[in-house]
């Protein structure tokens, strides 16, 4: 009798190897690559994964001395996944695949399959545009806020079985509706994890979905790209683009990337020689919302309120629905000249600054230091711009003569009727329209001293956008390069800025980077190599550039950790 052993990853977190197992007769025609079992551990028994179907000779010891396969839980992700999981492991640095294999399993056993469920029916109108990018091997389709992305949907399922992401499982549901009811067979991530399996029309879901099954996969979709949801929060922060992109390419199938603002990541590492694909200017610009600027150093008094008199025009309004944001929070920094009112920003690279501790002025995204000084007028007396959302909420309804809800971001129940809301950018996912968004204090968007805050800015105005008609932007940049793109409905704009900001600092895409703090964070970092750059500090994290996201995985991944450490590792921090 041959032996049959299996490689078994255990789904065990903190454990880094991977374990031999006999693979007893009666389940033997249930095992393969990727099959979910459970087995025996340091006298317990756990859930894991068989990684690698063994020849005879290849175990790590004799076959005598294995322990069987305890149970065959039911089907897992199959041989391909577990390949890009190998590969994510080391592009974010994970040192193991576990995280990404817990993304591609079923949240509950599933040992049997449904039937493959394919339409005949044939698709409503496809998008043009979005059928020629798939045709050529893939690439970035920019549709405009207001435009329905449903027809470059259909024109990836007419290439065959399909993978779509969404930034939400909400935006998910709506585009498996809609297209149900056309016939479409779809499988909604991660419930369908079954049908997904067995074979669909369409996969869609949330950021997870990346690592949905989707047999014969023919194409994949990226929709608004330009959304943070679709970057892990926790360490591995990885991201659903980077994933499809890689995984398309393993397959040789193309990808469609679509978003009214592709960030320049996108547009460097999906688009492809032909570049970002957009309808005409000016049909372009009929589907962004209107941007109504109110510059706020023509406002009096200026530095007291944030509720300028275009906005009280709305508010009083009985027949409108407004909603007002306001982002900062008590850690903003956001500081004014009193004398000639201009915004306090880095002379390097034009973020928004504070004061340090020593009261020189201090950039928290590229670490510039200067004397506090006024860089337009040379006044050294600013004012702090910080008001809170009760106290918005207050002088909005003194203002408006009638009720103003505030919505919280920790509650995530639908917002009460109401004529005027406030609330932070929560706000925008808990009302459902409205005919004027008013972000009361945009600088703290756009100068925030993050490197990815012009895209940020920008995905806050499409949101925005897509929940009313009308956008108002009180700002003390009217011609900031995000308020410009928006209002002119290109965002080019922003990308030619951007570009020239992240070269010149060897930011992503052109670098990589990543930051890791925690317990023992100092004695692991200088353990690096040379091919990594070290800066920062113990206090606000390390960060780490390489030139690119192989070298500084696999290096962060090899380097031994400290005893007792207890570290997170980020790679292409989502907010730094």
């Amino acid at each position: 009798m041959t032996v049959r052993v299996a490689r078994v990853l255990p789904n065990v977190t903190g454990l880094d190897k991977s374990f031999d197992y006999l693979i007893p007769e009666e389940v033997a025609a249930k095992v393969q690559v990727g099959t979910m079992v459970r087995v025996e551990l340091h006298g317990r028994r756990i859930g894991g994964w068989v990684t690698k179907m063994l020849a005879d000779g290849e175990a790590a010891v004799f076959a005598e001395a294995l322990k069987p396969i305890a149970k065959v839980t039911g089907h897992g992700p199959d041989a391909a996944l577990l390949d890009l999981a190998d590969w994510a492991a080391v592009r974010w640095a994970a040192r193991r695949p576990r995280p990404f294999l817990v993304a591609a399993s079923p949240q509950r056993a599933i040992t049997l399959l449904p039937a493959q469920r394919r339409s005949t029916s044939a698709l409503k109108a496809t998008s043009p545009a979005a059928a020629q990018i798939l045709q050529s091997g893939g690439g970035v389709l920019r549709l405009p806020p207001r435009s329905d992305v449903l027809p470059a949907l259909r024109s990836a399922v007419e290439c065959g079985p399909a993978l779509a992401v969404a930034p939400t499982i909400a935006d998910a549901r709506s585009f498996a509706l809609r297209l149900r009811s056309e016939g479409v067979s779809v499988a909604l991530m991660p419930n369908d994890w079954a049908s997904a399996m067995g074979g669909v029309d369409l996969v869609i879901g949330p950021r997870s979905a990346a690592w949905a099954p989707c047999p014969n996969m023919a194409a994949a979709v990226i929709l608004d790209e330009h959304d943070e949801a679709l970057q892990e929060e926790r360490s591995p922060t990885w991201h659903a683009r980077d994933v499809i992109v890689e995984r398309c390419r393993r397959l040789g199938v193309p990808h469609l990337v679509v978003s009214p603002a592709p960030t320049l990541t996108a547009i460097e590492t999906a688009a492809g020689d032909r570049g970002v694909v957009h309808p005409p200017f000016a049909r372009e610009r009929s589907a962004w919302p209107t941007i109504t600027v109110v510059d706020r150093t023509s406002e009096e008094p200026w530095k007291k309120s944030l509720v300028t008199s275009a906005l009280i025009d709305r508010i009083r309004d009985p027949n409108l629905t407004v909603v007002c944001v306001s982002n900062i929070t008590g850690r903003a920094r956001i500081m004014a000249c009193r004398s000639c009112k201009s915004l306090i920003r880095c002379e390097q690279c034009d973020a928004a600054v504070g004061q340090s501790s020593d009261l020189r002025l201090e950039c928290a995204r590229c670490g510039a230091t200067r004397p506090a000084v006024c860089q337009n007028c040379g006044a050294t007396n600013f004012a702090n711009l910080r008001p809170g959302i009760s106290r918005l909420r207050e002088e909005l309804e003194g203002a408006a003569a009638r009720p103003v809800v505030e919505v919280s971001g920790t509650n995530t129940e639908a917002a009460a009727s109401a004529g005027i809301y406030i609330g932070t950018e929560a706000v925008l996912y808990r009302v459902a329209n409205a005919d004027v968004v008013a972000f009361l204090e945009f600088d703290s968007e756009m100068l925030a001293p993050r490197f990815r805050a012009a895209e940020q800015a920008m995905s806050l105005l499409i949101r925005a956008g897509r929940l009313a008609p009308e956008v108002l932007v009180q700002t003390f940049c009217p011609d900031h390069e995000v308020i410009r793109a928006a209002a002119e409905g290109n965002p080019d704009i922003v990308v030619r800025s951007e570009r020239e900001r992240r070269v010149m600092l060897g930011l992503p895409p052109f670098g990589a980077l990543a930051r890791v703090v925690g317990t023992g964070a100092a004695e692991f970092v200088g353990h690096l190599g040379h091919e990594v750059e070290v800066g920062g500090d113990a206090a606000t994290g390390f960060l780490l550039r390489a030139d690119d996201w192989t070298t500084l995985g696999t290096e962060l991944n090899v380097t031994e950790r400290p005893k007792s450490s207890r570290l997170r590792v980020e790679i292409d921090p989502p907010r730094l």
